[in-house]
């Protein structure tokens, strides 16, 4: 009996030492100390602007013509608005209120 708790004991440790060496395969290894702030900062600026560099802005020309095709859109969409309130004005005031 003494000879079976001895083997049921070790066979325990055995397993034990096998899930302590899984675990410790399957965590990730410590990775370097991160950068400085200030260096990830400054990695960080030197990235954005070299890809405003790649940017193909637009010309004088273009930002005038997208200008005037916003505020005209702008002048037509509150025309529409005004006509449409101006027209449901008059419906709810003859029908709905009777006036």
């Amino acid at each position: 009996m003494a000879e079976i708790r001895q083997d049921r004991a070790a066979a325990r440790r055995a397993q034990r030492r096998e899930r302590a060496a899984a675990a410790a395969a399957a965590r990730p290894q410590p990775q370097p100390a991160a950068a400085p702030a200030e260096r990830r900062r400054s990695n960080f600026v030197a990235e954005a602007w070299a890809e405003l560099k790649k940017v193909e802005w637009p010309g004088q020309n273009q930002v005038i013509q997208g200008t005037v095709v916003v505020l005209v859109a702008c002048f037509v969409v509150g025309l529409y608005l005004y006509v449409n309130d101006q027209v449901w004005k008059q419906v709810v005031q003859k029908v709905l209120l009777g006036q």
